[in-house]
């Protein structure tokens, strides 16, 4: 197959992955309207004031739900659909299809990335118009490009359950990872120092910490180390998923 059939079945997979999903409201809209919604409840409405008279507290915020919105679409899209998907044999339909072997995946990490980044322009217009929040716009393409890229840990985990729940239990062992990763990864709210060394477990935590150091503030470790933990947790939940469904 030349390079331009091989790219062009890439985009037209990708393009019904996102059509299908599209179409199943109960995933996407609690996706594109949650982030930026609590995030405005939050920080505007309930503790606005309060946010202001703290230095970096409203930009702490925002990145915090701004990596909580990212996260969702590559665990869930992943981990609930690859189950349901395998578990009714479309995954050895698509086998027999004159299609590329990884477009199956790629067309997912490709809807998962959309979405993500459908998630980050409503939280960059929510900063900017309604939180008023002091970020130049370099700091802002810069914090989207992380974003994106930051959403594949979350495919491969996602990825990583869907090859082994079954189309009824992902959604629950999904949540068993998401939720935790949320409120013990320091995103919305600190965790007491006793317990800060469960934060080192979480890919959440190194994606906030590099999200908060791409708009200049305080931060834990540095920009290598975060990327190479994001990086390290992205081959080799991936390599362990795609193992799983080469049998």
């Amino acid at each position: 197959m030349s390079g331009g059939r091989l790219t062009r079945a890439y985009l037209i997979e990708a393009k019904y992955e996102c059509i299908r999903t599209m179409r199943n409201p109960a995933f996407g809209v609690p996706f594109f309207v949650l982030p930026w919604a609590l995030y405005l409840l939050f920080a505007v409405l309930f503790f606005g004031d309060e946010l202001r008279r703290t230095p970096y507290a409203s930009e702490f915020l925002w990145v915090g739900f701004s990596v909580f919105g990212v996260m969702g679409p590559g665990m869930f899209g992943f981990g609930v659909s690859v189950a349901i998907e395998r578990e009714q044999g479309l995954l050895t339909f698509k086998r027999a299809l004159p299609m590329p072997p990884p477009a199956y995946l790629i067309s997912k990490m490709l809807m998962a990335m959309a979405f993500a980044g459908v998630v980050t322009i409503t939280m960059v217009l929510a900063a900017v118009f309604v939180a008023h929040l002091s970020l130049h716009l370099s700091q802002l393409l810069l914090i989207a490009g992380i974003l994106l890229l930051g959403s594949l840990p979350f495919c491969a985990i996602g990825l990583f359950v869907g090859t082994r729940a079954s189309g009824k239990g992902a959604p629950a062992y999904v949540n068993l990872l998401f939720l935790p990763m949320i409120y013990l990864s320091g995103l919305m709210i600190p965790i007491p120092k006793s317990m800060q060394w469960i934060e080192r477990f979480s890919p959440a935590f190194y994606l906030d910490q590099l999200a908060l150091g791409a708009v200049g503030l305080p931060h834990y470790d540095s920009p290598v180390l975060q990327v190479a933990v994001l990086g390290g947790v992205t081959v080799a939940f991936a390599l362990f998923a795609v193992r799983r469904l080469a049998y």
